[in-house]
């Protein structure tokens, strides 16, 4: 499985993008003067909404490079296309001098690193800088969010599909009557992960086999900006995580999902509108929030529906403005009532051979007892049905089966073999002699008397 880095590839994308734009407004501008000159008012009006289109997809961009900049911690970057994003926004296509505007792109354009003329160190400068990998959620902010839950009486299934070395479900979990499930893809962290955690599945969540709509609880702190590259498509594990780990969670169960703010993107913000409601959003401590800029989304689960694009507007709109983000220790205690509906998860399994889950299932399974156990056919004496022939006391005999110590009214010692003997035969009439192989049966039985051979 290929891994690359999506901000690469965008930053790429969105330059020529910044390019196409710089070159091509000012030629529309012109073009809408001239057929206007001509009096051709239906052709100056559809290049007004074409140039109309490209301000609207500049903006967008804008705002995609300003998210994409704070991940690489490039804060130059970031500050500038903010404010290219505003200027873009409140442009008057109408104006007659684009020299400022298209000035403003291109030096946006001069800050993005060109990939194609990188040298190695300013790439690995780059990829330092990245905002990626794994980023366990603190012990003191695992409180804060586990306060904002009603836990019911009943037993609940909590999930990590991405769980570390488990220690911030494992704070979920801790004093309540909760079962948790972990699955990790790294091997050491997973080990570990088994001391804290009921059930923990090793490998990539990708290819576990888990129960659906079982659980009441999923927490999901994904890793950042890794992306998978399958047959030619790639997705964002912040995203990948997001879309396939909702069906495990049951109606009305609770999701949080830590993700950095700037990853709260519209097409994730649409994903949360149509599958959760009672949404809210909450950052980070100002410490925490400094070092990973994280934000818990936390969401009850509803039925799938087509979410309205305002809503998923107002949401992604926290990814421009993080200060209107509310703290975490605003979160009201006990607002998300945990389902109260008892449910077994039935499949658990991790995409590589698991020795302590293995042991585990092993321990609930009579499968072992039953295999070592005599069974009571075995401790009965036991005789055949009828008395054997000749051919099946050879057959016996012969397979050592009747061996050793026969203890009757005659005590005696056997010991059965098979030999080969060559047979001749003669015919007169052809004047041919034929040799046939044979098998032939021995049998030594030591007496009180002596040795006596049967054949």
């Amino acid at each position: 499985m290929a891994e690359s880095y999506y901000v690469l590839d965008r930053l790429s994308a969105l330059s020529e993008a910044l390019g196409l734009a710089a070159e091509v407004m000012p030629i529309k501008r012109n073009a809408i003067e001239v057929y206007r000159g001509k009096n051709n008012l239906v052709k100056a009006q559809e290049t007004y909404k074409e140039l109309e289109s490209i301000k609207n997809a500049l903006a967008e961009n804008a705002g995609a490079l300003r998210l994409l900049f704070l991940e690489c911690d490039m804060a130059e970057g970031a500050d500038f296309a903010a404010k290219l994003y505003a200027a873009v926004k409140g442009f008057n296509l109408m104006t007659p001098d684009y020299t400022k505007l298209t000035a403003a792109i291109l030096h946006m354009r001069s800050l993005i690193p060109d990939m194609h003329t990188a040298d190695a160190t300013q790439i690995g400068h780059l990829m330092n800088n990245l905002r990626m990998g794994y980023y366990p959620t603190d012990p003191e902010h695992m409180k804060m969010l586990k306060a904002g839950l009603d836990f019911p009486k009943e037993r609940v299934n909590m999930l990590d599909p991405c769980c570390g070395c488990g220690l911030a479900l494992a704070e979920l979990a801790e004093d309540e009557n909760a079962a948790a499930y972990g699955v990790e893809l790294d091997r050491d962290r997973a080990q570990t992960a088994e001391k804290h955690l009921d059930r923990v599945g090793f490998g990539s969540y990708f290819y576990s086999r888990i129960s659906r709509d079982a659980f009441h609880v999923l927490f999901l702190n994904p890793p950042y900006l890794s992306v998978i590259n399958e047959s030619g498509t790639k997705a964002r594990h912040e995203k990948r995580f997001l879309v396939e780990s909702i069906y495990h969670l049951m109606q009305g169960g609770i999701l949080i999902y830590v993700i950095p703010y700037y990853r709260l993107t519209a097409d994730i913000c649409r994903v949360i509108c149509d599958n959760f409601e009672n949404i809210s959003v909450f950052r980070f401590m100002d410490k925490e929030f400094a070092k990973y800029k994280q934000i818990a989304v936390i969401g009850t689960r509803k039925s799938k529906e087509k979410s309205e694009e305002e809503r998923a507007e107002v949401l992604s709109q926290y990814a421009m403005m993080p200060e209107r983000i509310p703290y975490i220790s605003e979160l009201k205690p006990e607002s998300y009532r945990i389902p109260d509906k008892e449910k077994k998860v039935e499949i658990f399994k991790g995409a590589e051979f698991n020795v302590g889950e293995l042991k585990r299932q092993l321990a609930k399974s009579k499968s072992i007892d039953m295999l070592f156990e005599k069974s009571r056919i075995d401790a009965m004496e036991k005789r055949p049905l009828l008395p054997l022939s000749i051919g099946q006391v050879g057959l016996i005999g012969g397979s050592g089966l009747i061996n050793g110590y026969m203890d009757c009214d005659f005590p005696h010692v056997i010991k059965g073999r098979v030999i080969k003997e060559t047979k001749k035969r003669f015919d007169n009439e052809n004047e041919t002699l034929t040799e046939t192989k044979v098998n032939k049966m021995l049998f030594n039985i030591l007496t009180p008397d002596g040795v006596k051979r049967l054949s």
